[in-house]
């Protein structure tokens, strides 16, 4: 009979640590929590203290009995919940349920889940945390308070079936400022002078940057004109060159913030499938001989930290496989957020040694894109800076300045594994200028001005608004995904070309919460709050007193919010035509991917239809039909004919009235990394390539 229990949360988790336990142990999973508030009421005894009400779990009855029988058979009970305050918290549940001695020395903590580190844990175990599970229950208790006062508010005034959250209202609050800022942005005009020039056989491209090398605005097109009339002759002398060498520094290993962003960029992922699939990779995946192993560290960090054991393994990994040059000096952990708890590790790979490429049979597609994303990252973090040689030139003729800027890796350091991806900007061009001296004489081949627009500020996309929320101390590791998940199922944004839109609901929730509640979407007061959670996790303060302090104005504003807030009634916006199945007229609703047609008779009715673009193209295929873009169940847009099911043409590239001249079939456009080529459907025949 084994003779010590432990209790992890997930059956994955527990397969793995049995096994290198050995025989002594029995592993078992909790499923998660265990306890938890009522769904179906408050939960929160506000006259005594805010004390919350537990009860076990709806359908973990059967889990908590098997997990009791096994304790009393165990010697001892250890509790083996990930490290964070929320793992805390579920061992905490475990130790009431199971009678457990809240003194005794029986959590474990691990931050990744390789045979050293569990092995080493056990022969460190201490008791329960409860400054840990006291800020965790303050967050608890502090969100059902909001949540279980103004949600029913909205229900009752608005309709049934909304919410409102500190983080969420934070989030929504961020989105809809944008799409002020962006509806209020006035464009103002601008001129740039773009030019080629050559230098013996070479072709260089330089831009007007000023008047005897003072910078000089373009603002309209008479500026421009004046300029350009100013041009004499096409020979341009150089004035001044600058000849630098740049140093380029790796980015740090990922939190758990960045790996959504750059999982984002770089993937597509939403911050929801990065957290599911590296959940799995922590928990362990099987490698066959080797058997269940976790892959990488801990997932829900905000740490930059990294282990001696770790950069030591990276730095003979990088030496004997790239070469010594390419060995970074110890770099310190990014200077630490006042609001970033630094539990534990950065978020790398459990052993570097595991390279990517040899995990190919074992990972499904995106497992193995995750991890080689997570991989690089921690490699290229443990690298020596890139070097970059840098020149830039002035060119003058009768007194204006073009100026010329090229750069050339020199020496590649950690970009030969990986570089950051970046938000809506275009890749540093790798290109030199030819060898050009103070005195020479380049020639100017064409000199062409371009208008442009200044433009508004970019939509959220999640990576950036995960970013931001970060930024301002929003939130926690943990709660970002949930939270974007949160906001779009109730209805109150929208993604659209993978950007945040706020629907009409949204902003209706946000004017109301702003009225009456405006300390909740208040970015400071949340900062504040998340800040007082630290000070309750470091046992500086008492988790009742914050929510005794929050309470007391909030309280009031609940009562004048249920006195004073006027029902809003939602007018429906009609589609102009009727539902096939009853009659009644379609109206547009708003979906967390967008706008679509239901039948205004529901819920008698729940005839749903996509709305769909035509696109001003015939069908090829049936002749009658027209093409109408449509977007696949992954939100990929593809053409089809609208006499679907009766004809099934289908296309992913758009299909263009005109024929090829060389065949006669479909020509169709297609979308290419840096713009759009016109190409045929059945032939070879090309088009150039246009931006």
């Amino acid at each position: 009979m084994s003779e010590y229990l432990v209790i992890v949360e997930s059956p994955a988790k527990a397969k793995t640590i049995e096994r290198y336990l050995g025989k002594k142990y029995k592993v078992k999973a909790s499923m998660g929590h265990v306890r938890d508030l009522p769904k179906s009421q408050m939960g929160v005894d506000i006259e005594r203290n805010f004390e919350p009400k537990y009860i076990t779990i709806r359908g973990k009855g059967p889990v908590l009995k098997e997990l009791k029988t096994a304790a009393k058979k165990a010697k001892k009970v250890y509790l083996a919940a990930d490290p964070d305050r929320e793992g805390e918290a579920i061992a905490w549940h475990l130790a009431h349920s199971l009678d457990l001695d809240l003194n005794s020395d029986c959590r474990v903590v691990f931050n990744e889940i390789t045979k050293d580190a569990i092995k080493d844990s056990f022969k460190h175990p201490r008791m329960i945390n409860m400054d840990l599970v006291d800020a965790q229950q303050a967050r608890r208790v502090l969100d059902r308070l909001v949540g279980y006062k103004i949600s029913p508010i909205l229900w009752k005034k608005v309709k049934k079936g909304l919410s409102a959250g500190r983080v969420q209202s934070v989030a929504l609050r961020l989105i809809i400022d944008r799409e002020k800022e962006i509806n209020e942005f006035k464009p103002e005009e601008y001129w740039t002078i773009e030019g080629s020039f050559l230098k013996g056989k070479e072709t260089f491209e330089a831009s007007f940057f000023g008047i005897r090398g003072e910078k000089h605005p373009l603002k309209s097109e008479d500026d421009v004109k004046q300029i350009l009339s100013q041009i004499k002759g096409n020979k341009f002398a150089v004035t001044k060159v600058t000849k630098k060498e740049r140093k380029r520094n790796p980015a740090l290993p990922f939190t758990t913030s960045t790996l959504q962003q750059e999982a984002a960029r770089k993937l597509n992922f939403r911050a929801k499938k990065t957290m599911m699939i590296a959940q799995q990779l922590y928990e362990g995946i099987d490698l066959g001989k080797e058997g269940t192993v976790g892959l990488i560290t801990y997932m829900r960090t905000d740490s930059t930290r990294i282990s001696n054991t770790a950069q030591e393994e990276a730095a003979s990994f990088i030496g004997e496989n790239y070469g010594k040059e390419f060995l970074g000096s110890k770099r310190k952990p990014a200077k630490k957020n006042e609001n970033a708890q630094d539990a534990h590790e950065a978020i790398r790979p459990t052993s570097v040694l595991r390279k990517p490429a040899d995990l190919k049979a074992v990972l499904g597609r995106d497992q193995l894109r995750l991890y080689k994303l997570i991989w690089e990252r921690f490699v290229a973090s443990q690298m020596a800076p890139a070097t970059l040689d840098t020149m830039s030139v002035d060119l003058e003729n009768n007194g204006l300045t073009f100026r010329a800027n090229g750069s050339k890796v020199k020496f590649s350091g950690f970009m030969k594994v990986y570089v950051e991806g970046k938000d809506d900007q275009m890749e540093e061009k790798n290109k030199m200028l030819p060898d050009l001296t103070e005195g020479d004489t380049v020639l100017s081949k064409d000199i062409e001005p371009e208008q442009h627009f200044t433009q508004p500020p970019p939509r959220y996309t999640e990576a950036r608004l995960v970013k931001t929320l970060e930024e301002l101390g929003i939130g926690r590791p943990s709660t970002y995904a949930p939270t974007l998940d949160t906001i779009q199922k109730r209805g109150y944004v929208a993604l659209d070309n993978k950007r945040f839109l706020p629907t009409e609901l949204g902003e209706i929730v946000l004017e109301l919460i702003m009225e009456f509640f405006p300390e909740i979407i208040n970015v400071e007061f949340t900062a504040k709050m998340e800040k007082e959670l630290d000070d309750v996790e470091d046992g500086n303060i008492q988790w009742v007193q914050i929510i005794d302090s929050f309470y007391k104005d909030f309280e009031k504003r609940v009562e004048k919010a249920e006195a004073e807030m006027q029902e809003v009634e939602i007018e429906p916006e009609y589609a102009g035509v009727d539902c096939e199945n009853c009659g009644h007229p379609m109206v547009y609703k708003m979906g967390r991917y967008g706008k679509f047609m239901a039948c205004s008779n529901f819920p008698d009715c729940r005839n749903t239809k996509p709305i769909v673009k035509e696109i001003g193209v015939k069908c090829p295929s049936c002749k009658t039909g027209n093409i109408v873009e449509r977007k696949s169940k992954k939100r990929r847009i593809f053409y089809g004919c609208d006499r679907y099911p009766e004809c099934e043409f289908v296309s992913w590239d758009k299909p263009l009235e005109r024929k090829c001249p060389k065949c006669g079939d479909m020509l169709v456009e297609k979308k290419l990394k840096k713009g759009v080529q016109v190409q045929c459907a059945g032939c070879d025949y090309k088009e150039e390539q246009q931006k």
